[in-house]
């Protein structure tokens, strides 16, 4: 079991920031690839970003991958995402969530590769 908990939503001015945090527990951390999702109301769940076992290789959507970063310390068992120049339209619940599947070096951007997820945080961008 791998349990995740999210924080650092909240509401920002449009082109202003925000680093997302992921905490894990349970199962060795670096076991995991890790990804971060987002749904708004009215959507479908789609993937934002996600990161390999070790750190060294990540992906991202085409609509984030030049102002979100995704980054792991798992001498911390903690997964971020730095956003910046952030938009109305990245208004959603962001959720982390943890791949154990994954070959070292492996991303999925499936939700459907994803076993665990956690509860969510909002992230709310004002016009």
């Amino acid at each position: 079991q791998v349990q995740l908990v999210e924080s650092g939503g909240g509401l920002v001015q449009a082109g202003g920031s925000l680093r997302l945090s992921c905490a894990a527990s349970g199962r060795t951390f670096s076991s995991n690839a890790m990804g971060w999702f987002r749904q708004a109301p009215g959507k479908a769940r789609e993937f934002v970003a996600g990161i390999s076992r070790g750190g060294g290789s990540t992906t991202y959507a085409a609509f984030v991958k030049e102002r979100f970063t995704i980054s792991r310390d798992n001498a911390k068992n903690m997964v971020y995402l730095e956003m910046n120049s952030l938009k109305p339209e990245d208004t959603a619940v962001y959720y982390c969530a943890a791949d154990p599947d994954r070959p070292y070096g492996s991303i999925s951007n499936n939700a459907r590769a994803y076993d665990y997820w956690g509860q969510g945080t909002q992230v709310t961008v004002s016009s």
